[in-house]
């Protein structure tokens, strides 16, 4: 049997398939862009998914790749048994319509028998139960005794991965041996550790559907998946896929953090392997541009980053480690994932912005965890309430997944009802204020509930100006048959409406609803549920009524100005890709007629030379006046093609795809231009942070970026003509005038200093004895924080021991500073009391330490009495000590 190292195998799996036929094609992102029903890649087909539901054509009929997957099912078993993780590398060679059930069963033991050399005489088989056909490949093909291929049921050998392409598949078994049996009947299927299945052959026949129904794919294919880690178990010669070398060299290496050796302590080694497993996954999240939240993927990235940092914890390492453990996992992946060159150090920042995080949420939420454990079991309860579970997860960012871990440690366990109870609770709230925001709760809701068989269709796309018909009048909740001027603001529904309502960040529409005799004016349009918009209208003159035809007619240059702003969004998002990565997604937007907001994940601050890129991107883009179609289609069609979309948002199966050009096509209901031109220009007024890794850009465009420009340009000409140069020269002229300003401060601030140098010799004679101890009370003459230090320092220096209290009137405040020398603060001096009385007044406050403390006052006309009491205390404190 041949050995080979990780990195290795990856490689020799790869070129085999090669030899025949196949191309080989790079692992996708753990993000599956392409597919709504998953929250992360956890198998190697997922990539290929439209090509098994015939959505696509492949480029290849035969690939093969090394997919990097990640799966949280068992999170809670890693680290605790010898086969558990989350993040694992799948070996397949996939058939779009080429080969089948014969050859992919052939390649597979031609690999393993012949190229692996794993022995014969081990290897077993498991099929569906009802699949005979691959009973005979299996026996008479291939020559694998009857014995050892057995049959099982749907749960273990048919492949599937919720709604999508699915069938039955045959997996190859490695028997270790009868020191791993449980029994002396073992066979696969079993739960013991003797038969370990590390390849998984899939005939792909059929789509599943959310019902769970089969039916036939247009074309049949072949997924197989071999573990990188299990296989590598087997030809390591290994316990576990702990002890392979990916896996063990990170839990040495963290092992050497903590100061510890694995194998020596059964607790620690447990920690080691989940800070080892998750630390893979985490690194290769935040590289595919996963940013941890408390929601999505995003949830699962931190969950697994916490993990980790906790049980770093638990062996004694204190600082920030996951950084440095991430340098060690991309040196080990480097091999097989070329693509982690160059952003170490981008994933490192996601890391330790997370580490730090979840300290300082360690540090508030672990003690608040220990008094709710210790009040649980003083009160004899067995769990912690799902309240309380809440309150650590709302309050300091505990995954409730890592309470229960730690109130497990302690007995206990968490009510996860109650807090998923709590959690709707919120959700709830945060409905009912968007409700009320929109004018329709409690009562109008049930309102709503009744107009269920009235429908609006929206015609705005093409119309802005559309008859139509009242079929519905809503005031305060109530339904009415006509409205006037007297019910001032109230809800209309019309049968059909060019009025955009608000949504995917778009405002609505304004404009007016007319009638022979009536007039009103649109403030607000909103969805209270799919298939009905409300127009919330002022009536300014005559009377409407339920089943009047009306005239409904939008603000045109209104719902043009925001279709400039919302194709520019598309265009910045696609922008901001194009300059900082594939990891930025949008996570919020808020587009109107006088501009646009974009909410996007990255971590750090655009420099003014990125800024600049993504707006020159954006405007050549609009300069190129690319073609803005729209499109319906299935979701999944759409998908297939590369549309972006946003993960949390709910999608029909049939979506409307804006293609601006070849450069940018995203899911979108919004409103746009017909071409980019009509944008006109494209300016960015700000950026910044608005969250951990969110990022906000506004900008402007059409006239808004026109009077954006002139403005700006206006207040460059007036600064010229105050400076006297001409716009050109005018940053020369600035930095010059900077530059002389800097050298002028330097001279003001040495002269201050002289100044109080000469003071100190004068103020010296005022120094009197108190105690026997050299106390000086004095107003200076200073109107700078900095020089009233400076002066303290100086004659504390020149007294050697004593004690000073210094006030100086700085324009309409005074400034106070206290210091006194080592031994007179043992003598009962406290500098900080001191002038925390001193300053209060002179209306301020402050404080410090025992021998220094520095205060502000409001009122330097109280300058002179606050010294005076200052001197006091000083008087009665070294008084009392004596």
């Amino acid at each position: 049997m041949a050995s080979w190292t990780g990195n290795e195998l990856r490689e020799q799996f790869l070129s085999y398939f090669e030899s025949k036929g196949h191309k080989r094609l790079p692992s996708a992102s753990l993000v599956p862009h392409n597919d709504p029903t998953l929250l992360l890649t956890g198998a190697g087909m997922v990539p290929f998914k439209p090509y098994f539901l015939g959505l696509d054509t492949p480029q290849y009929r035969r690939v093969t790749t090394c997919q990097r997957c990640l799966r949280t099912a068992d999170i809670d078993n890693v680290g605790i048994t010898a086969r558990h993780g989350t993040f694992f590398e799948m070996l397949g060679n996939f058939s779009f319509g080429d080969y089948f059930k014969q050859e992919a069963i052939e390649f597979a033991w031609e690999y393993v028998t012949e190229h692996l050399k794993l022995p014969v005489d081990r290897l077993w088989v498991t099929i569906y139960q009802d699949d005979d056909e691959a009973f005979q490949i299996w026996n008479e093909k291939i020559g694998v005794p009857q014995e050892r291929i057995v049959r099982l049921g749907r749960e273990d050998n048919f492949w599937e991965i919720g709604v999508g392409p699915c069938g039955p598949c045959s997996e190859i078994h490695y028997d270790r041996g009868e020191k791993y049996a449980c029994g002396s009947d073992c066979k696969p299927g079993c739960d013991c550790e003797r038969f370990l299945e590390f390849w998984n052959l899939v005939f792909i026949q059929y789509h599943q559907d959310e019902e769970g129904n089969l039916t036939r794919l247009k074309q049949t294919g072949i997924d197989t998946g071999m573990g990188l880690e299990r296989i590598a178990v087997i030809l390591q010669d290994v316990e576990n896929i702990f002890e392979t070398d990916l896996v063990r060299t990170l839990i040495d290496a963290a092992a050497a953090l903590a100061g510890c050796r694995y194998k020596e302590d059964p607790q620690k080694d447990v920690s080691l392997r989940v800070i080892a497993d998750h630390m893979r996954g985490a690194v290769f999240l935040a590289h595919d541009g996963v940013i941890p939240s408390n929601e999505g993927r995003g949830y699962v990235f931190r969950r697994l980053l916490r993990r980790a940092v906790r049980h770093g914890r638990l062996l004694g390492i204190r600082e920030p480690f996951t950084a440095q453990l991430a340098a060690k996992v991309v040196q080990l992946m480097l091999p097989g994932y070329p693509e982690l060159e160059g952003r170490l150090e981008y994933i490192q920042e996601v890391l330790h912005q997370e580490e730090e995080r979840f300290s300082a949420a360690l540090a508030q939420g672990s003690s608040l965890l220990e008094e709710l454990i210790a009040k649980a079991k003083a009160e004899q309860r067995q769990q912690i309430s799902g309240a309380e579970v809440f309150r650590l997860y709302d309050t300091y960012g505990f995954p409730v997944e890592l309470t229960a871990e730690i109130a497990k440690e302690s007995g206990l366990e968490v009510d996860v009802a109650g807090f998923r109870e709590e959690m709707e609770k919120q959700r709830q709230r945060a409905r009912a204020a968007q409700h009320k925001a929109k004018g329709y709760l409690g009562d109008e809701q049930d309102t709503y509930e009744e107009l269920r068989e009235v429908s609006s269709v929206f015609q705005g796309y093409e119309a802005t100006r559309q008859e139509a018909k009242i079929v519905a009048l809503v005031k305060d909740g109530h339904t009415l048959e006509q409205a006037s001027p007297a019910e001032g603001v109230v809800e209309l529904v019309l049968d059909q409406t060019p009025f955009y309502a608000e949504g995917g960040g778009q405002v609505a529409d304004c404009g007016s609803i007319t009638s022979e005799q009536g007039q009103a004016r649109v403030l607000d349009v909103f969805r209270p549920r799919e298939g009905l918009i409300v127009h919330e209208v002022e009536i300014i003159q005559g009377t409407f009524r339920v089943g009047e035809v009306v005239q409904a007619q939008i603000d045109e240059e209104r719902r043009r100005a925001t279709a400039r702003n919302h194709t520019a969004t598309h265009l910045l998002h696609r922008a901001l890709k194009d300059v900082l990565g594939e990891h930025v997604n949008q996570s919020g937007s808020q587009v109107t007629a006088t501009g646009l907001r974009f909410d996007f994940t990255h971590l750090k601050a655009l420099s003014q030379e990125e800024l600049a890129r993504v707006e020159r991107l954006v405007n050549e883009q609009i300069l190129a006046n690319l073609p803005v179609l729209t499109e319906e289609m299935e979701i999944e069609a759409a998908l297939a093609q590369g549309a972006v979309h946003l993960f949390d948002e709910k999608y029909g199966n049939v979506v409307r795809v804006v293609k601006v050009g070849d450069y940018s096509k995203e899911l979108c209901g919004g409103t746009h231009v017909r071409h980019t031109g009509e944008i006109g220009l494209f300016r960015i007024l700000s950026e910044g942070a608005i969250a951990a890794g969110i990022r906000r850009i506004e900008a402007v465009t059409g006239l808004g970026a026109l009077e954006l420009t002139q403005k700006q340009g206006a207040i460059l000409g007036a600064l010229g003509d105050k400076l006297n140069v001409g716009v050109a020269d005018l940053e020369d002229r600035v930095e010059k005038l900077l530059a002389d300003l800097g050298q002028k401060e330097k001279t003001i601030e040495k002269l201050e200093a002289e100044l109080a140098r000469g003071q100190v010799e004068r103020l010296l004679d005022a120094a009197e004895q108190v105690e026997g101890v050299a106390v000086l009370v004095t107003e200076v003459q200073s109107a700078d924080a900095k020089v009233l230090r400076q002066m303290g320092d100086e004659l504390l220096a020149r007294l050697g021991s004593g004690v000073i209290l210094l006030g100086s009137r700085a324009e309409d405040k005074v400034l106070f500073l206290a210091k006194a020398s080592k031994d007179v603060v043992k003598l009962g001096v406290n500098a900080g009391a001191v002038i925390k009385e001193t300053a209060k007044v002179a209306g301020g406050g402050g404080g410090g330490r025992p021998d220094m403390a520095q205060a502000g006052g409001k009122d330097p006309g109280k300058l002179a009495d606050a010294l005076a009491v200052g001197k006091q205390i000083l008087r009665e404190q070294l008084t009392n000590h004596r």
